[in-house]
């Protein structure tokens, strides 16, 4: 199971600091947090218990597929730590199946593992997308309150309408990779559509953010899932982040100093590892939909 259609990653995202511990303890910001889709993922990789610090300037419930960003930087970390010896494919698989049964995400992970601007659009490997021809720049983005991921995609209309909007928006999608559309705004404009259409643009305050831009002459959206605002122009009450290429991988207290092919080859293990990686902000312009890949 995995979504459709398109997002990019940001620069800002979460670190996560793993240290053995006598029992598993996840901690978000420096506050106790149950944060089920980490622990999933790393009870199915390791035996080893572990404390996780996840470290990150967004909000949860935000649309920036915090949780997906926060599963695979703990994997990678105690990936590294106890010297498992998990492909970075592997540990983003591991990622992807603990969003899908917990609910929390059916695509961040892909873009997380890849980087970048992405379009997803045929139904197989989840981790599978086309690269989008639109540079790094400065995004501008307000938070304005959470939606719980799990809530949406749990429930069959919700699902039904959005899967409806994206068939239109699958289409224009295609066209603009076809035609390697190089400007975010074209991209933006129908996301805007598709979150109208699908009906999650219900927030008072997103619409009128989202008109009072528009009426300036600028383009924005809805961050899926999350009660949010993003444009390339800045706005009222917005915050500066950047789409970056950068992808997931290991902080360099924990990278191997000798040169290598391999990003995260494990040379000197540790008790003490870090693990980054990028928020995957999505202008999700597609569905969930349905699909035994996993």
């Amino acid at each position: 199971m995995h979504s459709l259609g398109m997002g990019f990653t940001v620069s800002d995202g979460v670190k996560a600091e793993v240290v053995r511990a006598p029992e598993m303890e996840i901690l978000f910001n420096g506050e106790p947090i149950d944060f089920p889709t980490v622990r999933t993922a790393l009870t199915a990789l390791a035996a080893e218990q572990v404390r996780v610090e996840l470290h990150t300037s967004l909000s949860l419930a935000s649309g920036f597929g915090l949780s997906g960003a926060s599963t695979i930087a703990a994997l990678y970390a105690v990936n590294e730590m106890f010297d498992l010896g998990e492909t970075d494919l592997d540990l983003a698989m591991r990622a992807h199946v603990a969003e899908v049964e917990n609910l929390t995400g059916l695509g961040d992970v892909c873009g997380q593992f890849h980087g970048g601007c992405l379009a997803k659009l045929k139904e197989g490997d989840p981790l599978k997308a086309s690269v989008l021809p639109v540079p790094e720049q400065i995004i501008h983005f307000r938070y304005f309150g959470p939606i719980k991921t799990s809530e949406v995609i749990g429930d069959p209309n919700q699902r039904q309408l959005i899967n409806q909007a994206a068939d239109a928006a699958l289409g224009g999608l295609s066209r603009l990779l076809e035609r390697k559309e190089e400007d975010l705004n074209a991209y933006i404009e129908l996301a805007r559509i598709f979150a109208e259409d699908s009906g999650l643009l219900a927030d008072g305050r997103v619409r009128e953010t989202i008109d009072d831009i528009e009426a300036s002459g600028g383009s924005a959206s809805m961050i899926m899932l999350g009660n949010a605002v993003f444009s390339t122009q800045p706005f009222a009450g917005s915050r500066k982040t950047e789409l970056s290429r950068r992808k997931a991988g290991l902080t360099n207290d924990c990278r191997p100093q000798k040169s290598s092919t391999l990003p995260i080859t494990p040379s000197a293990r540790s008790d003490h590892c870090r693990g980054r990686r990028g928020g995957h902000l999505k202008a999700r312009i597609a569905c969930p939909r349905s699909r035994r890949s996993i």
